[in-house]
């Protein structure tokens, strides 16, 4: 296996909220073995507080975390993906652009918790639901023997990771 961390690219229609925790998770989760970005096709601009709440609990420096376009992960200065993943059924639904080299692709779908309107209370537990659902996920990928795997065996897991049904809620 190479020194060099896989790149994952972890998309989402508004880059504020699943695709930023996912990007968070991985690079906590990953030690190093992933560099995770997130961005979106049609960005908010700015990132869920309750999202940067979440990702500050895993001690994660959440300073440089922005809503951001896709785009800027299809110019020719643009990081390598190894893998790209979309969280949202609206962006797996678009036609996304076509990645350099390849990378590996699946969708894991969550409900949108910005989408959420109740109290601050009831808001964070949406969150933390989500948040849990991508953290399960997240796990699952970052624990599998990559180095061991082919392409098409890591493809059939990003698959499978992706249709097992998300936990319900425990609060």
């Amino acid at each position: 296996m190479s020194d060099k961390p896989y790149s994952i690219l972890i998309l989402c229609t508004g880059n504020s909220a699943r695709s930023v925790m996912a990007e968070a998770l991985f690079n906590v989760l990953g030690q190093g073995r992933f560099r995770a970005y997130s961005a979106g096709s049609h960005p908010s601009g700015k990132v869920n507080p309750y999202a940067i709440e979440l990702c500050e609990t895993l001690g994660y420096d959440t300073s440089q975390l922005r809503s951001k376009s896709w785009d800027e992960f299809g110019a020719p200065d643009a990081p390598h993906m190894d893998f790209v993943i979309t969280v949202c059924d609206q962006a797996a639904g678009e036609v996304c652009p076509i990645w350099p080299g390849h990378p590996l692709t699946a969708h894991w779908g969550f409900e949108d918790p910005a989408a959420f309107r109740g109290s601050e209370e009831q808001t964070r537990k949406v969150f933390r639901k989500v948040y849990r659902q991508i953290l399960n996920r997240v796990s699952q990928f970052v624990n599998l023997p990559l180095h061991l795997l082919d392409r098409s065996a890591i493809q059939h897991e990003m698959r499978e990771i992706g249709a097992q049904p998300v936990e319900a809620s425990h609060e």
